[in-house]
């Protein structure tokens, strides 16, 4: 089975990486105002810089042809289900972005200060703040159901999907 390119592999893993750390570093509630998480910031942040040249490799034939083994449903839902992954990728560090603009925080990536994509408010910062919150471990259920499905088609269907991924 033909594999990814060494560019798509490289970037898989350190999405991977990145979001996970994002999740451990990241902070919620009040406290945020007094401490905003700037690691988490700049985390959250490389995730979405990733996405970018992920997708114009995806893009430009990094990823291989999928060969029909699997039936035509299946390889509907991978579709769908590589489909929400990039949008939760893509979704999560701007609500991130915005929420933290919204409680007036100062956004930095690795030390570059970014401008607020709106105002700061002085109560909560409204609805997708929470969804930020809601979506960060949404993430993570969706990322550990990717390696679950990965997994079965590497040790059940026994076709050599993890090689495909595989960075060595």
């Amino acid at each position: 089975m033909p594999r990814y390119s060494k560019t798509l592999i490289i970037l898989h893993w350190a999405t991977a990486l990145l979001v996970v750390a994002a999740w451990f570093t990241s902070e919620g509630g009040r406290h945020v105002r007094e401490n905003p998480p700037l690691l988490h910031f700049s985390l959250g942040l490389a995730v979405l810089m990733l996405v970018i040249p992920r997708l114009i490799a995806r893009l430009m034939g990094g990823a291989p042809r999928v060969e029909d083994t699997q039936g035509p449903w299946l390889n509907l839902a991978a579709k769908i289900g590589h489909t929400v992954l990039y949008v939760f990728l893509i979704g999560l560090p701007l609500t991130g972005w915005y929420a933290a603009s919204r409680l007036g925080v100062p956004i930095s990536f690795f030390g570059l200060g970014l401008p607020a994509l709106v105002s700061p408010v002085q109560g909560a910062p409204g609805f997708l703040a929470e969804v930020h919150e809601t979506g960060g471990i949404v993430i993570l259920w969706l990322a550990g159901l990717h390696a679950l499905i990965a997994c079965w088609h590497q040790f059940v269907m026994r076709d050599g999907t993890l090689r495909r991924m595989s960075p060595v």
